[in-house]
């Protein structure tokens, strides 16, 4: 039997299965996280949409399109959030090569881009991080191959760098 998962596990979950809804091949995708209680009490207008949500549990606001970066950890260095949002989530998407293919690339970065796109063993994935400024975090990964809700793997530790990133929105 599956172990009950805490309430930003549940959140990020849920976020990761409504991007998923919409296909691969998508930009990346940032939402605040608040707790039911806190958008209740901020934004009463919200109380038919959250009517029968559990106060302690966290749902996603998502944010507009993100301008489109190279650099996914450079832009969230120059991000803060107001004190209302708990939390933030990000979902992107990435290839991931064997190392051995990261050797001998070309200098130039859009070639070398091209060639690791073009390599026979990559893997497309999209990846889910989501933090609480509490300090909480967790990653879902879910790969192209095994494109199924039951297949995401869920850990702390699948992109430490994205975390702290997102962690120093926060701050």
């Amino acid at each position: 039997m599956r172990a009950a998962l805490d309430p930003l596990t549940v959140c990020a979950v849920d976020t990761e299965r409504y991007v998923a809804r919409a296909g691969w091949d998508q930009p990346p995708r940032l939402f605040a996280i608040a707790s039911n209680a806190g958008l209740l009490a901020r934004e009463p207008a919200l109380a038919p949409q959250l009517a029968g949500a559990d106060p302690a549990a966290y749902s996603t606001i998502e944010q507009e399109t993100l301008a489109p970066t190279a650099n996914i950890e450079s832009m969230l260095r120059r991000m803060t959030w107001p004190d209302e949002v708990e939390g933030v989530a990000l979902v992107v998407e990435r290839l991931v090569v064997p190392p051995e293919a990261e050797t001998d690339l070309p200098q130039d970065p859009s070639r070398a881009a091209a060639a690791l796109a073009a390599h026979p063993d990559r893997r497309d994935v999209r990846l889910t991080a989501a933090v609480l400024r509490s300090g909480q975090s967790v990653c879902l990964l879910r790969q192209r191959d095994h494109d199924s809700d039951d297949k995401v793997a869920i850990g702390q530790d699948i992109a430490p760098g994205l975390v702290a990133a997102l962690q120093a929105t926060l701050e």
